[in-house]
């Protein structure tokens, strides 16, 4: 059974209702019932509900992030030299686990307890990488749609600086090799692995590389048509409305969506007009409008009372 985090996209830190939904998420993707006949549909089906299973175990959980069982539950060898410390904090380091208040502390319990050879050959012998360290970093919708950096903050007061890629996912989860706990006995140092949480816009919202967005207009300006400004991602720009534009109806802004790091292309941005009434009292126009006869007849609501 493969690493139940790794199988779901989740970070060990993750709560329970974030596990929740990367397993409803990836269920809905790959369930049988949407995938007749296809087995490697039927084997990742399989594959995030035994890891949902084994993450929503707390004790199973515990012990396999403590290193106590692998995951298919089995228990395993446990090799200490001291004590313990596996529920430490994720940003622990190798001494830390093992009972030493630093690397240097575990280094000359080691030069004390073998005798022969340098210093430097027991580093050697007992050489390790690094821990993985995971971040979450909340991150602007716009700057996840037109990249950024930022810098954040290590516990240990160290600062590392994120290059957030344009067109960014919610929960994709950036790699800074390197920039993990430090090695034991000259091993490399571990990674550092930096979700985004990306934040809510009021009123842009995102589908796959488009961008949806429900914009207002005046009933002058759905009626006699015009152009108007309208808000992208990248700032705004200019738009023609139609004569007789009515609400609900979707106009496209061509490559104002979001790029596509794969293909190179930008999505679209699909503009929905919702046309407003004015705030305040206009007698000129309810005076118009009864004595005003339509030429096509008005009945909006003719499906609904079938």
């Amino acid at each position: 059974m493969n690493d139940p985090y790794e199988t779901l996209g989740v970070a060990r830190s993750a709560t329970d209702k974030e596990i929740k939904e990367a397993f409803k998420k990836l269920a809905r993707k790959s369930h049988p019932d949407l995938h007749p006949g296809d087995k490697t549909a039927e084997e990742t089906f399989k594959a995030v509900s035994n890891a949902n299973d084994f993450l929503k175990d707390k004790e199973k959980r515990r012990r396999f992030d403590a290193g106590e069982i692998d995951a298919s539950g089995v228990e395993k060898k446990q090799e200490r030299f001291y004590r313990d410390f596996a529920d430490g904090p994720s940003y622990s380091s190798h001494a830390a686990q093992d009972g030493f208040t630093s690397n240097e502390d575990l280094e000359e319990f080691l030069a004390r307890a073998f005798k022969s050879g340098t210093q430097r050959q027991h580093q050697s012998a007992f050489r390790a990488p690094g821990q993985d360290v995971t971040y979450v970093l909340p991150v602007d919708f716009l700057d996840a749609a037109t990249g950024a950096t930022r810098t954040i903050t290590l516990p240990e007061g160290k600062t590392l600086q994120v290059r957030i890629p344009e067109g960014a996912d919610d929960r994709q989860m950036l790699r800074l090799k390197g920039q993990g706990m430090p090695g034991f006995g000259g091993g490399p140092a571990g990674d550092a692995f930096v979700e985004l949480h990306i934040e809510p816009h009021p009123f842009f919202h995102r589908k796959d590389d488009n961008i949806h967005i429900e914009l207002p207009v005046t009933l002058r300006e759905a009626a006699l048509g015009g152009r108007i400004e309208v808000p992208t991602i990248g700032g705004p720009v200019t738009m023609t409305i139609p004569r007789g534009a009515n609400t609900g109806q979707t106009l496209r802004l061509r490559d104002k969506g979001l790029l596509n790091r794969k293909t190179g292309q930008r999505g679209h941005e699909l503009v929905t007009l919702k046309v407003v009434l004015p705030d305040g009292e206009e007698p000129e126009l309810a005076a118009f409008l009864e004595t005003w006869k339509p030429r096509t007849p008005d009945l909006p609501r003719k499906e609904m009372l079938k």
